[in-house]
């Protein structure tokens, strides 16, 4: 998932198909001079939909297409034929796609399941022909309705990465190394802030053929969840997350208040988010020996289950994925 390539965020004008007009037909035919209305209904006009797809992981496709119109509607015709309905747009979106109104900031629907679909503009119906304003008084309806028009609106589609952990951190606290260790997944690593720049996923490998999806989530920074850093960008990230994965240096100053600052940036953005299940893993602890690590636990903070790891020599890989695969199957 490159970060060229990875797009979580469009801004799309949609414009739904017009409804076809109703017919105003009379029957005519060789025996039959002067017959009733027989005029047929219009066909409505295309909706715009969005479908969900396990086959996508961004919204690239999506980028440069900024405008998206469905088919119109076509018109009703003869012996109360209705007119076919106009082509629907699909937009195909990977799970975890939140789609919203660009004016009011209005959710709309998630798409969360493969195959599901969601109307995002509805299209325009189509006119009833005359043969349906015919009555005892009014035999020959020399009128129909016309199509209903389509809408135009501008929409947002927003990407929320769906995992089963998400690793939330300060940036150059060795997520991306961890992610890399014990997945496929090759995100960038290099020793400077903000390495990561978009969300990575990797499967992780766990015992007896099983495996659970990790996130490697952009670093937070004290005010992101004013905007700061990357700010919005990757908190929303967070949402989608079963279980937390926090991660933190074991050469902080002070881990406790580090953990505080990154809990207190998520009860910003959503205080939903401290429902969720979390670890604590301090990680690059190669260098350390037992009689530290127990000194260091002592400054941890409460009710956390914590992991003393390091990913570059192994260091308690298999309890930290024990302890992962406990929480997102309790």
């Amino acid at each position: 998932m490159a970060s060229s390539n990875f797009v979580d965020y469009v801004k799309i004008c949609c414009r739904s198909g017009k409804g076809g007009a109703g017919s105003k037909h009379f029957h005519r035919d060789k025996f039959t001079a002067k017959g009733g209305p027989d005029g047929g209904d219009g066909g409505r006009g295309g909706h715009i939909i969005v479908k969900g797809s396990t086959d996508i992981w961004t919204l690239l496709h999506l980028k440069y297409r900024k405008h998206i119109i469905a088919q119109e509607g076509e018109g009703g015709s003869s012996a109360l034929k209705t007119g076919a309905d106009g082509k629907d747009e699909v937009l195909m979106v990977p799970l975890g796609t939140v789609a919203k109104d660009a004016e009011t900031g209005e959710v709309h629907f998630e798409i969360t399941a493969a195959d599901q679909q969601e109307i995002l503009v509805r299209g325009g119906r189509g006119g009833l022909g005359n043969n349906h304003f015919k009555s005892a008084t009014l035999q020959t309806p020399k009128f129909a309705q016309p199509g209903e028009p389509g809408k135009e609106e501008w929409k947002i589609l927003e990407l929320k990465i769906l995992a089963d952990v998400g690793l939330v951190g300060f940036p150059n606290a060795g997520k991306s190394t961890l992610l890399s260790v014990v997945s496929a997944a090759k995100p960038e690593i290099a020793d400077y802030p903000f390495t990561t720049l978009v969300p990575n996923l990797g499967m992780v490998r766990y015992r007896d053929d099983r495996s659970f999806v990790m996130a490697d989530i952009p670093g937070i920074i004290e005010g992101a969840a004013e905007g700061k850093g990357l700010g919005h960008r990757f908190l929303r990230h967070i949402e989608r997350n079963s279980t937390l994965l926090f991660t933190i240096p074991c050469d902080t100053a002070d881990i406790k208040k580090e953990y505080e600052i990154l809990l207190d940036e998520l009860k910003k953005y959503n205080p939903e988010l401290l429902d969720k299940k979390r670890l604590l893993a301090i990680t690059k602890c190669d260098m350390l020996d037992d009689e530290l690590i127990d000194e260091m636990r002592k400054l941890l903070p409460d009710g956390i289950p914590a992991v003393f790891i390091s990913a570059v020599s192994g260091k308690n890989m298999d309890v930290l994925k024990d302890m992962i695969w406990k929480q997102i199957n309790e």
